[in-house]
């Protein structure tokens, strides 16, 4: 299977009149956040591949107008072709923001994954804004991650 990964800026690669050749042979997209809806919304165009998101820090306004022909799998499990994608989007609060949220709040959002953790056995794939801790974060607090 072929995943396209995306996140926080847009590619000129796919951001022009090859988009649709670039996504030949492309199983899945998964979008990891902070990225602008029209620009998913537009990879919409090109591809009958689900295009999954989980939300950024800078996404609240996917709230009233989430983008059109995508799925929003945060707190959930998606299974795609047998693969189990778990999705947990946001990241640290440094701020007031729908999708930022202390370590206690995130401990809290994965205790309420656990039926379906069960009930998946696991999952396969983690999608999410913030990685987990040590795991390719960056410095800066919104792409840090969680304990």
């Amino acid at each position: 299977m072929k995943i396209l990964a995306i996140s926080d800026v847009p590619s000129k690669l796919l951001w022009d009149e090859s988009v649709r050749k670039r996504l030949e042979g492309i199983d899945l997209i998964l979008s990891c956040g902070d990225l602008p809806k029209k620009y998913l919304e537009y990879l919409t165009n090109f591809t009958t591949v689900p295009i999954l998101y989980v939300h950024g820090n800078h996404d609240d306004c996917y709230d009233q107008f989430p983008p059109e022909g995508c799925t929003c799998i945060d707190d959930m499990i998606y299974v795609h072709q047998g693969i189990r994608i778990l999705g947990l989007g946001g990241s640290h609060r440094y701020r007031d923001g729908k999708y930022m949220y202390t370590e206690a709040q995130m401990r809290r959002r994965i205790r309420r994954l656990w039926f379906q953790l069960h009930k998946y056995g696991g999952f396969d794939i983690l999608v999410t804004h913030a990685p987990a801790f040590h795991i390719n974060d960056f410095d800066s607090i919104s792409h840090r991650g969680f304990s």
